[in-house]
């Protein structure tokens, strides 16, 4: 039991250093895909522009640059961990829209839904909103510089 015990401290003060990681993965993962998804779809607007009428979805000559526009940004922001709670939120609103729409009729029940990346995405970009950026992050780094000048930010 005793070695039991020592090897759980060991295990917690290892997985403690590790604490940086998941956030980290999380953001390089949400960030690439987002990041290289609306530098896409800024350079096919004509083609996504169709896509999104064929959907249904209103105003699309509206809709494809702003949803473009929001996937790169918010998607860059998030790589780098700036204002990752914030711009967090649009990116939720695109996957729910692309889940409703675009995918919808693949969704026949929950494991379905839970077998799209675009949830995955969703919980992942859900995470990052509650728990923050993490560590390795400009939030981290600006939340250091503010908590130096005195204010206390919790990233």
């Amino acid at each position: 039991m005793a070695s039991l015990n020592a090897l759980r401290r060991i295990l917690d003060a290892l997985f403690s250093r590790l604490a940086f990681a998941p956030p980290l993965l999380a953001r390089l993962v949400i960030g690439v895909v987002f990041t290289g998804s609306g530098w896409g779809k800024l350079h096919n607007l004509g083609q996504v522009t169709q896509y999104f009428a064929s959907l249904g979805i209103p105003f699309p000559e509206l809709q494809a640059p702003f949803v473009a526009s929001i996937e790169l940004v918010c998607g860059a922001l998030v790589l780098v961990g700036l204002g990752t709670r914030f711009v967090a939120v649009p990116l939720v609103g695109t996957m729910v829209v692309a889940l409703a729409t675009a995918l919808a009729p693949k969704i026949d029940g929950l494991g379905s839904l839970f077998g799209l990346s675009e949830f995955l995405y969703i919980a992942l970009l859900v995470q990052l909103a509650i728990s923050g950026a993490g560590a390795v992050s400009l939030d981290h780094l600006v939340a250091h510089r503010l908590g130096a000048a005195g204010a206390s930010v919790r990233v």
